[in-house]
């Protein structure tokens, strides 16, 4: 059993001393020493023979992957929420048990959503460049106006712990009303006063969309050209999930032919996004570059909750947060 042995565990990358420590203590530890992946090739190099993987979001685990570590393999730990990196598939096949990291993030994606929310609607990149121009001339009553938050609707699309914490966040801005669309009705959505509405009312309704839904088949593609026509002209578009949730280009032709007035997303498809991304070129995109869990005491909390996910599953415990 593998807690009766010091488990051979590969960590994919530099993560808080914490949980780094946590893991040394009972474990035999590779750790890439970087904050750059290692190549596809170096991974599957680095897991042979491993019995535990601590991986992060961006890493492919995926049949190659698991047959390039062999059969030793009997854990795997995400520092994430997200899951969809990670053929769960593959990992019940193999008897692999698989952590994950939920509720630690939420406060942190929900204040960063709103910041990004409250940048693209009230033009930051407009005006933080203007002053750095030198384009902040004698003050103009229109010059540089957007959209307030008093007053307004809001919807949410994928109303679980982020969503609700982001409504929280938003209530006293003086939003009159919140919407919310998904695979159905959720008795938490009292909380805010929320109300459920298909999706197609949310679109059309709201001044503010924010897509807060996991990257599954059926929301992968979800906001395309026919979601984003039948937003109103003025509505600001927020993406703080998964940039696989979005069409990018029906994303943009929707911002370039005025048919929504802004966008904000802290994801995109590819991430990193190139930098000759046409999004990238545009006054009224905010792009940032998938932070919304990045405050130091959130991604300590959640290394560590991996970390513990892991060594209870090489003490063959159920975890502290364990995928089915």
């Amino acid at each position: 059993m593998l807690s009766q042995i010091r488990a051979r565990v590969f960590v994919s990358r530099r993560i808080p001393p914490k949980a780094l420590q946590m893991l040394q203590a009972g474990c035999d530890v590779n750790c890439w020493d970087s904050d750059e992946p290692p190549s596809r090739k170096g991974y599957l190099d680095s897991v042979r023979g491993i019995d535990a993987l601590f991986c992060l979001l961006t890493d492919k685990i995926d049949a190659e992957l698991l047959d390039a570590a062999g059969p030793g393999l009997k854990v795997v730990s995400t520092m994430s929420v997200g899951h969809d990196h990670i053929d769960l598939q593959e990992c019940k096949a193999r008897k692999i048990t698989v952590g994950y990291t939920p509720g630690i993030l939420t406060s942190a994606t929900a204040e960063l959503t709103v910041a990004l929310l409250l940048a693209t609607s009230r033009r930051l990149k407009e005006g933080m460049r203007a002053v750095v121009n030198g384009e902040w001339g004698t003050w103009k009553p229109t010059w540089l106006c957007g959209s307030g938050l008093d007053g307004s609707t809001v919807g949410i699309v994928g109303l679980g712990r982020i969503g609700i914490a982001v409504a929280q966040c938003l209530k006293p801005f003086g939003v009159a009303q919140f919407l919310y669309s998904g695979r159905s009705e959720k008795p938490e959505a009292e909380s805010i006063k929320a109300k459920f509405v298909p999706f197609d009312d949310l679109l059309q309704t709201s001044d503010f969309v924010i897509a807060c839904c996991a990257l599954t088949q059926d929301t992968a593609g979800l906001f395309n050209k026919d979601a984003f026509s039948k937003m109103k002209k003025s509505a600001i578009f927020v993406n703080s999930s998964r940039g696989g949730v979005v069409n990018q280009e029906d994303l943009l032709h929707a911002l370039t032919s005025g048919e929504i007035a802004g966008a904000g997303l802290d994801v995109t498809s590819p991430e990193p996004l190139p930098t000759d991304n046409p999004l990238l070129k545009l006054d009224n995109c905010v792009v940032l570059p998938h932070i919304g869990s990045a405050t130091y005491s959130t991604r300590e909390a959640m290394a560590v909750l991996a970390a513990e996910n892991l060594l209870a599953g090489v003490r063959g415990e159920p975890m502290p947060c364990q995928l089915d």
